[in-house]
């Protein structure tokens, strides 16, 4: 049986990018990994992805929680370096 941090290494996403699309979408985060798990591998996923974290960091200012705004900046950014292209179709 699979574990959810085996799930989570198949996923090439990060335990922060999978919470982070769990907020956005309001589902729970293994919803959010398997959401997420097939977007990183589309075409068009890594730029939802992208997009995303955005909108997640603009709720925290929003909110007030420049701290948390600050911690999803580093999470996008490592997204950004790790998922530099978008994968081809195959």
């Amino acid at each position: 049986m699979l574990t959810y941090e085996d799930c989570l290494e198949l996923s090439d996403l990060t335990e922060e990018e999978v919470e982070s699309i769990a907020q956005h979408e309001h589902v729970p985060e293994i919803v959010a990994l398997e959401l997420g798990s097939y977007l990183v591998h589309s075409p068009e996923g890594v730029p939802m992805i992208k997009r995303i974290i955005l909108d997640d960091i603009e709720e925290q200012r929003r909110r007030g929680h420049a701290d948390k705004a600050l911690h999803l900046k580093m999470v996008l950014r490592h997204f950004i370096h790790t998922h530099p292209k978008h994968p081809t179709k195959a």
